[in-house]
């Protein structure tokens, strides 16, 4: 059972959770696209709930909102090294497919060996409100990977006429609505029933699969510019960087910057050696870790099916027809 919110109660509601929360959703940033007077939805912080975008799937996931692409993890002099404050908690707006992604986040840094320390304070501070999703978008194929419904979200909510649909599931969260008078309503939770194209999922490769003449067509396309690895939700890779300051060299900080098996440099290792110098070879690594390897070892696939990497890449590589090829080789959970 929900809540039927209009302006002026969204408006008060958000005063409320803005005391102690950055409350992230997916909004338009006009001009600000890759090219010239092209608009962008990302996630970035709102000062109004008419500010996310219901009718449009966001460029970039949610992930931002969650692990900046550059993120500051400690200070450190030649004598000490002193953690970050914490930062402020967030409540961050998502879909179906990026609140399943965030399980795929937490089985990489919380459940695959010792706990990451930083992921973890973050995860801690954060509720997740489900957006609902009366359509599919362009090269969403969230329904052949199962990810069209969620579970373990802290609230939901999608546009009505009055307003907003708005459920608080959470304690904590409800606690910020208490004093503030809204009708109740019972509403069904609107989630994606068919995409455009149904996706073949592999379910068996042959074990010469690394080798197969199937990835040499990307060797010659794939230009290594890692988009597609910066606006997927499950990527989970990062380097370091330290920045030492100029007023005093013997002084600076460390920085996590997300990272992409895509680039340059990202298998380079002591020696001069490189592994996956080819780019056919980088994204056989991405494609397998995504829909095998990841698998194998938790059970269900890594990726969600959100399609973004299908839309951002320069070349137009149809990471949904390289899935088409591959289940084409081993067979499908379609057939």
């Amino acid at each position: 059972m929900g809540n039927l919110w209009n302006k002026e109660a969204l408006s008060r509601l958000l005063e409320n959770l803005k005391k102690d929360y950055d409350v992230f959703a997916p909004r338009l940033y006009a001009g600000t696209g890759c090219y010239s007077d092209t608009d962008i939805v990302r996630y970035g912080i709102i000062e109004s709930f008419d500010e996310i975008v219901w009718d449009e799937k966001s460029d970039y996931s949610f992930k931002e909102a969650l692990l900046p692409i550059s993120d500051t993890i400690m200070y450190f002099t030649e004598n000490s090294v002193k953690i970050p404050e914490e930062k402020r908690k967030r409540l961050i707006f998502l879909r179906a497919c990026d609140l399943n992604a965030l399980k795929r986040l937490d089985e990489i840094y919380l459940h695959n060996g010792p706990e990451d320390f930083y992921y973890k304070n973050i995860r801690e501070n954060a509720k997740f409100i489900l957006m609902g999703c009366s359509q599919s978008f362009k090269s969403c194929f969230c329904v052949s990977m199962g990810t069209n419904q969620a579970e373990n979200y802290d609230g939901y909510a999608h546009p009505a006429k009055e307003g907003l649909y708005l459920e608080l599931k959470d304690e904590v969260l409800s606690s910020y609505a208490e004093e503030i008078s809204v009708p109740r309503d019972s509403q069904e939770i609107q989630y994606v029933k068919e995409n455009e194209e149904a996706v073949p999922i592999p379910e068996t490769l042959p074990e010469d699969i690394a080798s197969h003449e199937i990835w040499k067509e990307y060797s010659g396309r794939c230009i290594g510019c890692g988009r597609c690895n910066f606006v997927c939700p499950t990527c989970t890779c990062f380097t370091m960087q330290d920045i030492f300051y100029r007023d005093n060299e013997k002084a600076g900080e460390r920085r996590r910057v997300w990272a992409s098996c895509q680039v340059d440099g990202y298998s380079d290792i002591a020696g001069g050696i490189s592994f996956r110098k080819d780019q056919g070879e980088r994204i056989r690594f991405k494609v397998l870790h995504k829909i095998q390897n990841y698998k194998n070892r938790f059970g269900y696939p890594m990726c969600v099916g959100c399609g973004r990497c299908e839309n951002v890449c320069p070349e137009y590589i149809s990471y949904i027809e390289c899935l088409n090829k591959l289940s084409a080789i081993g067979g499908s959970s379609h057939e």
